[in-house]
């Protein structure tokens, strides 16, 4: 009788000790992993030609990747120690890298690491350039000279026309990415209810190539209403805005990265309640105050 007392009491003592760790554990398991890099962001400072950190650049050849057609990364420069949140941009149709080429260093400078890409042939579809846009991630985080600084944890897409298109396909097949970013996006699939990554989706009112109202407002409205999303419609602007500077294009991306890629929540106040119309939007949606 002593014998079996004394193993319900180790057994009531084990069982004890287990729960007081998962007690410990599970919110350990469940914190949000933050990174602030930079100072704190203003609207001056999202809006910057420039922002804190020197960029630097490396050129990619095609005939040294497979999966997608080589390209350009722009890194924060003498930053070693510290790993960077990544993103990987696709030009639209018929298009190359050096049609984002403006985006890079602009990007780069606020903190993360940026590899504009050529497509294998500049008329792939937007399934084809989701794909790539993966491939590229994959480079950068494993081969890339700059693989160092590249958190895998931390990675995302960006594009323009058929690129914008394949940001929602590269969404749809990878479900770690932390953001993406759709800028006057083609698509002929609309619907993505697999999506769970952050999107931002931006239009352009005078669009005769990809009509919003045939592409980016039904991809927008295609995702799920649980998923983070936002939309964006420059006033008066065409299909090719994102290929030249842009305020706008730059501010609101920079914002969306940092906030959903390091889960920087000093840049909630740009992306909830988000900007209204005005000068320069003609159509502003978002549904963060679900």
């Amino acid at each position: 009788m002593v014998l079996q007392t004394a193993g319900r009491v180790r057994a009531l003592l084990a069982a004890a000790l287990v729960a007081a760790m998962l007690l410990v554990a599970a919110p350990a398991q469940a914190a949000v992993r933050t990174v602030e890099i930079g100072p704190d962001p203003t609207q001056q400072s999202i809006e910057a030609a420039r922002g804190p950190f020197s960029v630097s650049e490396d050129r990619v050849s095609n005939y040294s990747v497979r999966g997608f057609g080589g390209g350009t990364i722009y890194y924060p420069s003498g930053q070693q120690g510290t790993e960077f949140g990544a993103v990987a941009v696709a030009p639209g149709y018929t298009a190359s890298q050096s049609s984002m080429a403006w985006l890079g260093p602009r990007i780069a400078s606020q903190g993360f690491v940026v590899f504009t890409i050529d497509t294998n042939s500049r008329y792939d579809q937007p399934s084809s350039r989701g794909d790539q846009l993966l491939a590229a991630l994959d480079y950068l985080t494993d081969r890339s000279d700059v693989a160092g600084i590249v958190d895998p944890d931390r990675l995302s897409v960006m594009g323009h026309s058929m690129g914008g298109g394949g940001t929602f396909a590269a969404a749809k097949d990878d479900t770690s990415l932390k953001a993406a970013v759709a800028l006057t996006p083609w698509n002929t699939d609309k619907r993505f209810p697999e999506v769970s990554t952050p999107t931002l989706v931006i239009g352009a009112e005078s669009d005769t190539v990809a009509s919003p109202t045939r592409h980016a407002v039904p991809l927008y409205e295609g995702l799920p209403d649980a998923t983070p999303k936002a939309y964006l419609e420059l006033r008066g602007a065409s299909h090719f805005a994102p290929n030249r500077s842009n305020t706008t294009i730059a501010a609101q991306s920079i914002a969306w990265l940092k906030r959903y890629v390091d889960d920087d929540v000093r840049y909630d106040r740009f992306i909830c309640p988000g900007p209204s119309t005005g000068i320069a939007l003609s159509d502003a949606r978002t549904n963060c105050a679900a």
